[in-house]
């Protein structure tokens, strides 16, 4: 049974006749009357009887209809239910962030959402490699992704892409390196260094790819770490140099290590909102969204 032909059946025994309740839902009586027996078919016992010209319910037919009734307040109930958290404005928001994304933008993002009535975001660490980003929309209202210009597309017919940044990935060298001289750096200038790059499916190892493609030599990669503070710290040792992204992580190189641009290489990823449609439609959530994108805004001025 559907609960349009429960309505129907509910209108009849309040409006007493076929015609009535097709005047009152503004639909035929012919469409009435097929809806009603379309009910009848998964109903044991008659719903409704003949008296005069007038179709009237029985016993049973008041009985489903009262329940009926219950249904469509219920769903009533619902729809405004849902429709008052659609568009509060301070509803939580569950936002999920790889780890350098994390340290660099939670907090401004936080500052900008402390006037009154705004909404309340809930932070997760989430360090995935790029083809698992869209999955994380299933346990998050917004999922903060990164990509290189290379891999393929977000699927946008699972995620609504909302783009915040491209961000160049850059050389962190020793302050002491000879190449350190140097503003810019090219593939050949890399051949023979010891390298600390992230795991495979993050974009440092892919810049790595591209540099050792281009170059022709294989990288000697002596550790495999995912954190750039810890990175920072092995390229500060002068043991090693790695690839650090300029916005989200500049700020954890520190005194001991400069960055410098590649040239020669598609060496920059996409940071991007990624959300399931329907989320989006919140008020809270499009909350979020422009205040990241702000906060992400002055974080590439600097």
């Amino acid at each position: 049974m559907e609960v349009h032909q429960l309505q129907i059946l509910r209108e009849l025994g309040d409006l007493g006749s076929v015609k009535a309740v097709a005047s009152a839902l503004y639909v035929t009586p012919s469409a009435v009357s097929q809806q009603l027996a379309l009910l009848q078919r998964n109903i044991d016992v008659p719903l409704t009887r003949k008296e005069g010209r007038n179709l009237v319910l029985t016993e049973a037919g008041q009985v489903l209809a009262a329940a009926g009734a219950a249904v469509v307040s219920s769903l009533a109930a619902a729809r405004s239910a849902i429709g008052a958290f659609q568009e509060s404005s301070t509803a939580p928001v569950s936002v999920a962030g790889f780890h350098s994304v994390g340290q660099s933008l939670f907090a401004p993002l936080l500052s900008k959402l402390s006037f009154e009535g705004a909404p309340l975001p809930q932070f997760f660490d989430e360090d995935v490699a790029q083809q698992d980003f869209p999955a994380l929309s299933a346990r998050y209202d917004l999922v903060l992704a990164h990509r290189m210009d290379h891999t393929p597309h977000w699927p946008t017919d699972r995620v609504v892409v909302t783009p915040l940044a491209h961000e160049p990935l850059d050389i962190a060298l020793p302050a002491g390196h000879p190449l350190a001289s140097r503003q810019t750096l090219r593939p050949a200038d890399l051949v023979n260094e010891r390298w600390v790059v992230s795991r495979e499916g993050f974009s440092p190892a892919d810049v790595l790819g591209a540099i050792s493609a281009v170059s022709g030599a294989a990288p000697n990669i002596i550790h495999r770490i995912n954190d750039y503070a810890t990175v920072a710290a092995l390229v500060a040792s002068g043991d090693v140099i790695g690839i650090i992204p300029r916005y989200t992580a500049g700020a954890t190189v520190g005194e001991k290590v400069v960055l410098r641009g590649l040239e020669g290489i598609a060496n920059r990823r996409r940071i991007d909102l990624l959300a399931r449609p329907e989320s989006m439609h919140r008020r809270s959530v499009q909350l979020v969204v422009q205040a990241m994108r702000e906060a992400m805004a002055e974080l590439t001025i600097h």
